[in-house]
């Protein structure tokens, strides 16, 4: 097979810059956009009061970091049970890995994600920066799902899979459900388009997301859950929800 053709600095900005349009959940901030070595955008714009100002390179390994967000975060939910908060985590990163890569993918740039970091706390938005904005070309969207599901999958959530074990058990069909309700869900976001869609679809049928839902009339359905129903007060369930019939929309709630 042969190796993907690279895409230029500006191919790769200009494709982040437009899938950003779609929405906060779908930017991520190149450095060559304004923002220095230490975080803060050069012009004076200060992240929310709760946030971490340190930028993390992504994927995150460090458990004991990832294990004080996840507390802080289940405080913030009103719930004592971590795995709920952790999972819900893990949904809301997903999303926010998904969305901006597959709306650039889907114009045949596929961002190179070795320079990408991430800022959050819980109370403020999930940031993404992305020092060098490298990447490839994709011919179709079958070469699109190779390079996103090396960059997003093998390259960002496996990695978070395999450190969440060390202060969390989470069972990993729901950790790929999450993943797969994650990336449906950008869907629902932005005017109909094919070539995204196309994509969406094929990364869904491949491992390991695979068998995690289903497409139906009324939007995509998990088979499992993301236990976002054990939050205080209870009760709710995402719209996409494997325990409910029938679904209302795809995804769940981000971390806020």
């Amino acid at each position: 097979m042969p190796s993907p053709m690279p895409a230029g600095a500006g191919e790769v900005a200009d494709a982040l810059r437009a899938a950003a349009r779609l929405g906060p959940y779908f930017a991520i901030t190149l450095d060559a956009d304004g923002l220095g070595d230490t975080g803060r955008s050069q012009g004076g714009t200060e992240p929310a009061e709760e946030a971490d100002r340190a930028w993390r390179p992504l994927p995150e390994r460090d458990p004991g970091r990832l294990a004080r967000l996840t507390d802080l975060y289940a405080e913030r939910l009103g719930t004592s049970e971590r795995r709920v908060a952790a999972s819900i985590l893990f949904q809301g990163l997903a999303s926010r890995l998904w969305s901006p890569v597959v709306a650039a993918a889907s114009r045949g740039v596929v961002p190179d994600l070795s320079s990408l970091h991430w800022r959050w706390a819980p109370g403020a938005p999930i940031a993404l920066r992305l020092a060098e904005p490298r990447g490839h070309r994709a011919a179709d969207t079958a070469e699109a799902a190779d390079l996103v599901h090396d960059e997003i999958i093998t390259g960002q959530l496996e990695p978070l899979r395999e450190t969440l074990p060390a202060f969390v058990r989470l069972a990993d069909g729901l950790l790929w459900g999450n993943a797969a309700s994650a990336l449906a869900g950008g869907l629902n976001v932005g005017p109909r388009d094919g070539a995204r869609a196309a994509l969406v679809c094929a990364l869904l049928a491949r491992p390991p997301l695979a068998g995690a839902g289903t497409f139906g009339p009324d939007g995509f359905v998990r088979r499992n859950c993301c236990l976002y129903y054990r939050v205080p007060p209870g009760g709710e369930m995402c719209g996409d929800c494997g325990l409910r019939r029938p679904p209302r929309r795809a995804g769940g709630p981000p971390p806020r």
